[in-house]
C-alpha cells in the first residue's frame, strides 16, 4: 500500500493533510479548554452550540462556496482556506467572550467547508488509477485515525509546560505549513467548467447528480447509518465510561483509542479486500454489522446491564472497523459517478449531505441520552441506522452491471455528465468498473 507514496505529488499532499489534521486536533483540545475557561459549568452548552454551528456551516456553506468559487483553481482555494483558518486560530488566542468563540468557529468551519471537499476532489486527479486511489483513501483514513489518537496525547504533553492558549499557536503553525506546502506543489491542471453554467446550476448540480445516481443514493443511506452509530460513540463515550462504568478520564481515552484502532486497521485492510469484493458488498456488510452491534448492545444494556469492561472495548473496536469500512471506500463511488468537470461538485454534495446526517444525529444522541438514558438512546439510533441501511440496499442494486441507466432530467442534454455516459441505446448510464474477478469469484 505504501507504494503509492512513490508519487511525489500525492506524498506531498498526504503530508499537507497530516499538518492540517494536526492543526485541527490541537484546535479541538484548545477550544474545549477555552470553553471551560469562559463558561465553567456551562462549557458543555458552549461546545454543543459550537458543534451545531460547525455542522450548519458545513451543510449550508459548502455548496455555496463551491458555486461562488467554481472557476477558481483548486490550489488557490486550498491556500486561501488554510490562510483563513490560520488567521482565525491566531485570533482565538485573544478571545474573551463566548460570542467571540461562536464567530470564530463559524469562520473556521466556513474555511474548512471550502478546503476539505476541494482537497478530496484533487486526489483522484493526482492518482487516476483506481487501485492507487483506493490505497490513497486508506492512507488518508489512517492519517485521520492516527490524528484522533495522537493529537490529544501531544496536546497533553504541551499542556504540561505551556498554557492552553499556546495550543492555538500550534494550530496556526499546522495550517500555515499546510498552505506553504500546497503553494509549492504542482497540481494537475484543472478541467475548465462549462461557461454556460449559471450560478444556480453550479449551486445545485452536484446535489442533483448525487441524488439521481443510484449508488450515491445508497451511499447517502449508509451515511445515515454511520452518523447514527458514530454520534453515539463521539457524544456518549465519555458519559458511558465516566458515569456508567465509573472509570477515569484516562479510560475515556482508552475507549476512543479502541475505536480508532479498529478504524485504522480496517482502513489498512481495505485495499486488498476491495480487489476481491465489490464496494457494495463491503460497505453494506459493514453497515449490517454496525446495526447489529448497536441494537444488540442496546438490548444487552436494557436487559442485563453494562458489558464487562474488556468486552466493552472489543465492541468499541468493532464499531471502529465497521465505521471505517463504510467511510473509506466512499471516494471510489464519487469518482465513478462523476466526470472531471463535475468532480468537485460531487465531493461537495457528499460533504454537505453527509454532515446533514450528523446535524440530525449529534443533537439526538446528546439530548435523548440526557432525557431517556443511554440504552434507550442507543436503541433509537440503532433503529435509525437500520433505516439508513435498508434505504441503501433498496437504492443500490445488488447486481452491479457494467452500466446502470438512470436519468438527470434537470441537466441540459449537452452537459458533460450526460455526454460522457451514453449507452448504445442513447440512455444515460454510469460504468461500474467491475473487475472480472467480481464476476467469477465463487460463492462460499
Amino acid at each position: 500500500m505504501l507504494g503509492v507514496l512513490r508519487n511525489p505529488v500525492f506524498a506531498k499532499m498526504l503530508t499537507v493533510q497530516i499538518f492540517a489534521l494536526a492543526g485541527t486536533g490541537l484546535l479541538t483540545v484548545a477550544l474545549a479548554l477555552l470553553a471551560f475557561d469562559l463558561a465553567q459549568g456551562n462549557a458543555g452548552v458552549v461546545l454543543g452550540t459550537a458543534l451545531t454551528i460547525k455542522m450548519l456551516a458545513y451543510v449550508g456553506l459548502a455548496p455555496l462556496a463551491n458555486a461562488i468559487a467554481g472557476r477558481v483553481p483548486a490550489k488557490t482555494l486550498l491556500v486561501c482556506a488554510d490562510i483563513v483558518r490560520a488567521a482565525v486560530a491566531a485570533c482565538l488566542i485573544f478571545v474573551e467572550t463566548v460570542w467571540q468563540v461562536y464567530v470564530a468557529i463559524f469562520a473556521l468551519q466556513a474555511a474548512s467547508a471550502v478546503f476539505t471537499p476541494t482537497f478530496q476532489a484533487t486526489i483522484p486527479e493526482i492518482l487516476p488509477d483506481e487501485e492507487d486511489y483506493t490505497k490513497a483513501l486508506s492512507l488518508s483514513r489512517l492519517a485521520t485515525e492516527l490524528e484522533n489518537l495522537l493529537s490529544p496525547l501531544f496536546a497533553g504533553l504541551l499542556l504540561m509546560v505551556l498554557s492552553f492558549h499556546w495550543l492555538f499557536a500550534g494550530t496556526v503553525v499546522g495550517f500555515t505549513v499546510s498552505a506553504v506546502m500546497i503553494l509549492t506543489t504542482v497540481l494537475p491542471a484543472p478541467v475548465p467548467p462549462s461557461q454556460s453554467d449559471s450560478f444556480r446550476s453550479r449551486l445545485t448540480n452536484g446535489a442533483r447528480i448525487y441524488l439521481q445516481t443510484p449508488r450515491l443514493r445508497g451511499l447517502l443511506g449508509l451515511n445515515v447509518t454511520v452518523a447514527a452509530v458514530g454520534a453515539f460513540i463521539f457524544v456518549n463515550t465519555v458519559v458511558l465510561v465516566r458515569s456508567g462504568y465509573g472509570r477515569s478520564e484516562a479510560d475515556v481515552a482508552i475507549a476512543l483509542a479502541a475505536f480508532g484502532t479498529g478504524a485504522a486497521l480496517s482502513a489498512l485492510s481495505l485495499p486488498r479486500l476491495l480487489t476481491r469484493l465489490s464496494d457494495r458488498t463491503v460497505m453494506t456488510a459493514a453497515g449490517s454489522a454496525l446495526c447489529l452491534l448497536a441494537l444488540g448492545h442496546a438490548a444487552i444494556m436494557l436487559t442485563l446491564g453494562l458489558l464487562g469492561w474488556p468486552m466493552f472495548l472489543v465492541v468499541w473496536f468493532a464499531y471502529g472497523v465497521g465505521f471505517s469500512a463504510i467511510t473509506t471506500p466512499s471516494g471510489r463511488l464519487l469518482i465513478r459517478s462523476s466526470q472531471c468537470e463535475d468532480r468537485r461538485s460531487i465531493f461537495v454534495a457528499q460533504f454537505a449531505l453527509s454532515h446533514a446526517c450528523w446535524l440530525i444525529t449529534y443533537p439526538l444522541a446528546g439530548w435523548a441520552g440526557a432525557a431517556l438514558g443511554l440504552p434507550e438512546t442507543l436503541a433509537m439510533l440503532g433503529v435509525l441506522a437500520l433505516v439508513g441501511l435498508l434505504a441503501a440496499l433498496k437504492a443500490w442494486p445488488a447486481e452491479e452491471e457494467a452500466t446502470l441507466p438512470h436519468d438527470h432530467p434537470e441537466l441540459p442534454p449537452d452537459h458533460p455528465h450526460l455526454r460522457e455516459h451514453r449507452d448504445a441505446s442513447g440512455a444515460h448510464a454510469h460504468a461500474y468498473f467491475i473487475d472480472n474477478i467480481h464476476r467469477t469469484w465463487p460463492s462460499r
